[in-house]
């Protein structure tokens, strides 16, 4: 039989009711045999996520600052889950062990890895579930990145036929300290065990019913995904559709693992399968997503195409400042790169000095306040009209495009516009490809 692991967000497991839901889910189908939890998240819009007040509880203790206050939010947290959950569990000491190892000078990554590690001891318990700690099963290299020899040792751990509870968002190094992925790491750790257990899919529950064509913040109720490819999602993923964190899919994209985005609170719903491939439909895009925040280096040289490793050296310059870039559009004899704003860092001032110095442009410029939109789509290059469509839409609209890029994947383009127009340009080019 084949078998299904189930990663739950922080707010399918926000307070006693969520985790009922999540009880339910699992035991609803018998292949469901892998549960991966996040660490409770809000269970209000003015509440706190316990990872929050944990990361909180650490710097307060690195500077010799009493932590009782977030950390007894904390505890009354895990308490009550404990007590209305009616599990067998002594809470009370698991929560004074990480109290005395926050109190004993414990790394930023172990008190952050905690929230997971008690949701977990939780659920394995009400699941009856064998639990398996990864800090003894997922390996992290020393560079950061996780080590291969990881899925070799989770099928080890969970090799029996039964039910297993692995918390998220965390490893362990070599000399077995706690290393956490990024925020929402969870969904990386739920691909992770995907591809250990060969699984027939990886279901993703969190608190909405899958992929939209657009963000609802921006765009009058959007149109849901029902299918989408790992490619798909991955460029919108990265300009801000935020159902799945992007690194996600890297694992389970391998093994060609179907990941099924579902909502805990509505089951039922369909949600959104992200596929190896899929069937092409008459809608011509998968959807479109823009973030903000992004500047443009702009240089010129005369005979730049003629000047063998010009684009290099720029690069190298910047590589130098410690700023990694997203694009590189260029022309004969003009080149930009397009950095987050975060990248730079007050570094921008700086960067343009030394390049003029190093490169000696012609000219160089850096241009703020810029969005990048993305409107992705299998198919769309060999689509009739699907650039034409795009630029009338923004042309209709008003907006005026400073950046065009086409990538190699042949599956999006990219258009940067002024930040104040992103919320105009993302309406304007989902209509003209939404009737």
């Amino acid at each position: 039989m084949k078998k299904i692991v189930c990663k739950f967000g922080g707010s399918s497991v926000a307070d006693a009711a969520q985790v009922g839901k999540v009880v339910s889910i699992v035991r609803s189908d018998e292949r469901r045999c892998f549960v991966v939890p996040s660490a409770p998240g809000k269970r209000s819009d003015d509440d706190t996520k316990i990872t929050d007040l944990l990361y909180l509880c650490h710097e307060l203790a690195r500077q010799n600052i009493d932590f009782s206050e977030p950390f007894n939010k904390i505890s009354t947290r895990f308490l009550d889950l404990s007590k209305a959950l009616n599990v067998s569990i002594d809470m009370e000491r698991l929560l004074a062990e990480v109290e005395g190892k926050i109190a004993g000078g414990a790394g930023r990554d172990y008190v952050a890895s905690r929230g997971e590690y008690l949701c977990g001891r939780i659920l394995s318990d009400i699941l009856d579930a064998a639990f398996v700690d990864p800090a003894e099963a997922i390996l992290f290299r020393s560079d950061g990145r996780l080590d291969s020899d990881s899925y070799r040792r989770l099928r080890t751990h969970l090799s029996d036929e039964r039910l297993y509870v692995i918390p998220g968002f965390y490893g362990a190094d070599a000399e077995g300290e706690i290393v956490t992925f990024s925020r929402g790491g969870s969904d990386i750790t739920g691909a992770i065990v995907a591809r250990a257990v060969e699984a027939e899919v990886y279901e993703n529950w969190t608190d909405v019913s899958g992929l939209l064509m657009a963000d609802p913040r921006l765009v009058p109720d959007p149109l849901p995904v029902e299918e989408i490819t790992y490619r798909e999602m991955r460029e919108l993923a990265y300009m801000g559709a935020d159902v799945l964190h992007d690194e996600a899919m890297f694992p389970v994209r391998t093994a060609e693992i179907p990941i099924h985005i579902r909502n805990t609170n509505r089951p039922e719903d369909a949600g959104t399968l992200i596929l190896p491939s899929r069937e092409l439909t008459e809608r011509m895009i998968a959807g479109v997503a823009g973030r903000p925040n992004f500047s443009m280096l702009f240089i010129e040289k005369d005979l730049m195409n003629q000047t063998t490793g010009f684009g290099q050296r720029v690069l190298e310059v910047v590589a130098r400042h410690g700023i990694s870039y997203d694009h590189t559009p260029s022309g004969i004899d003009t080149m930009s790169v397009i950095i987050q704003d975060e990248q730079l860092d007050g570094k921008g001032e700086l960067l343009v000095e030394d390049i003029q110095r190093i490169i000696e442009p012609d000219r160089i410029e850096l241009i703020q306040g810029l969005a990048l939109i993305a409107t992705v789509g299998e198919g769309m290059s060999h689509r009739v009209g699907i650039a034409a469509r795009l630029f009338t839409a923004l042309a209709d609209a008003g907006v005026n495009v400073r950046v065009i890029d086409q990538g190699a994947s042949e599956i999006n383009i990219i258009v940067g516009v002024e930040e104040a127009d992103l919320e105009t340009a993302l309406v304007a080019i989902y209509r003209a490809f939404v009737n």
